[in-house]
């Protein structure tokens, strides 16, 4: 599970602990297909598409429509809200929506550039998706600015609202780090936009000029295999620990053993990664690019540019710090549990959900005009695009109307909120209090399908 994943899921519980129902689609992950409820009754659909690659699913613009209107209909949904700027289920799903008269809200959690082929497509792809979208919120104000120019929308319908973390689950243990070593964590996917090369070129020099320093190296990825190899040649199979794949449950007994945090990204929108590092009480190293410098207090982080000798530096410097004692961690996790709230950050999009919720549809034509301002060429084939979509949407309509479908029952948020709360602060009487639940849904004989 990364950073969009986490937000997501932290994000719903905190809307429904604010009294908001939450439906979750996404695609299907292996054997885990169909409807399955999480913590405190957050509904997820996993709909079953295949994945082409590194979990993403092959766009298919009218094949996910059917379904996901049956489920919008049968959970009787208002708002529609996207994450991702890769995911080709999101782009869709906003564009059904607003064709079937929905309001729609899309979250950036990632930067692009605009020379490549790779950017230039991908941009005049999200323009289109995002040309009707009613708001937008992005996790930085790089995040912001780049969203603004790569989509062509205007600021006043793009908010800032920051990731968050839930300090208590990285809680620091001075005792966990061996005090024979200063140990440098990274956890990290291990793919090119990570600076994995960089990493790759600054270890060996780190602990030639070091010898107390160790690694250890937290992900997987396609280059993991230059890991293995850049191991193999400078033989520091003592001093650089590879732990492959990570379960977010796991992070936190990996952060504690180190003293600090390296992050060598390329690009990013955000780094909720060095949050958690901090968290956990690690000095953070990271190279200064995208939204990173908004995120961590001057104390908590030391920069670099993202080169190799620029990063040694940075390097050093935090370990001569923690050599020397100049920087007390012990205070990072009360100083980020203030900043970093997830609370806050769900009202502040519920702000956003009541402002949109207020504003006038538009007709067909509106439409159709927005899309065909996306360019010379691409505004035309925007514009069928959308015009085919209405027509299917009224062919479905005509076809399984709204009267033919099945309404899913509402979740009883208020009789097992007491038992959520229970078990979350008394665990020893979990047992018990499950007990007890089930005698009373047996008492009040509802017939309700609930996987408890």
């Amino acid at each position: 599970m990364g950073g969009v994943e986490s937000h997501l899921y932290e994000l719903s519980q905190r809307l429904i602990q604010r009294g908001h129902k939450v439906i979750i689609v996404t695609h299907a992950y292996g054997n885990r297909t169909g409807v399955r409820y999480l913590t405190n009754g957050l509904k997820v659909y996993y709909v079953p598409t295949k994945e082409i690659y590194s979990a993403a699913t092959l766009p298919t613009i009218y094949g996910f429509f059917p379904l996901f209107r049956n489920i919008l209909i049968r959970e009787s949904i208002q708002i529609v809200h996207g994450h991702g700027a890769f995911s080709s289920l999101c782009h869709e799903a906003i564009i059904h929506s607003k064709t079937m008269g929905l309001k729609a809200v899309f979250t950036d959690h990632s930067l692009f550039g605009f020379a490549d082929a790779s950017s230039i497509l991908t941009n005049k792809l999200l323009k289109f998706s995002l040309s009707d979208v009613d708001h937008v919120i992005c996790v930085s104000h790089t995040s912001k600015e780049n969203t603004v120019l790569r989509a062509a929308l205007s600021p006043r319908h793009v908010s800032v609202i920051p990731n968050a973390v839930v300090a208590s689950q990285f809680l620091p243990d001075p005792t966990a780090p061996d005090p024979n070593w200063i140990t440098i964590v990274v956890i990290s996917r291990l793919v090119y936009r990570k600076g994995v090369d960089l990493l790759i070129a600054i270890i060996p020099r780190i602990c030639e000029m070091y010898k107390h320093v160790r690694f250890i190296i937290g992900g997987d990825g396609p280059k993991r295999i230059d890991l293995e190899q850049m191991r193999e040649k400078h033989l520091l199979h003592d001093r650089v620990e590879l732990l492959g794949p990570i379960k977010h449950h796991e992070v936190r007994n990996v952060l504690i053993q180190g003293n600090i945090f390296l992050n060598t990204s390329l690009t990013e929108a955000f780094c909720i990664a060095i949050v958690e590092a901090a968290c956990a009480g690690l000095l953070v190293v990271s190279t200064k690019v995208g939204g990173v410098p908004e995120v961590l207090p001057s104390h908590m982080i030391n920069y670099a540019s993202p080169e190799e000798d620029d990063l040694v530096i940075a390097v050093s410097k935090s370990i001569h710090q923690y050599r020397f004692g100049k920087i007390d961690t012990s205070l990072f996790n009360d100083q980020l549990k203030e900043m970093y709230n997830w609370s806050n950050v769900a009202e502040r999009t519920e702000k956003v959900y009541g402002s949109v919720y207020q504003t006038k549809n538009s007709p067909l034509i509106e439409r159709l005009r927005r899309y065909y301002g996306c360019g010379v060429y691409a505004g035309k084939i925007f514009c069928m695009v959308i015009a085919l979509d209405y027509l299917i949407w009224r062919f479905l309509e005509w076809l399984f109307p709204i009267e033919s479908v099945e309404k899913a029952q509402m979740f009883p948020y208020k009789k097992y909120r007491h038992y959520f709360q229970q078990t979350n602060s008394v665990y020893g009487n979990k047992n018990n209090i499950i007990q007890q639940t089930l005698l009373e849904e047996e008492e009040e004989e509802q017939d309700l399908d609930f996987p408890f």
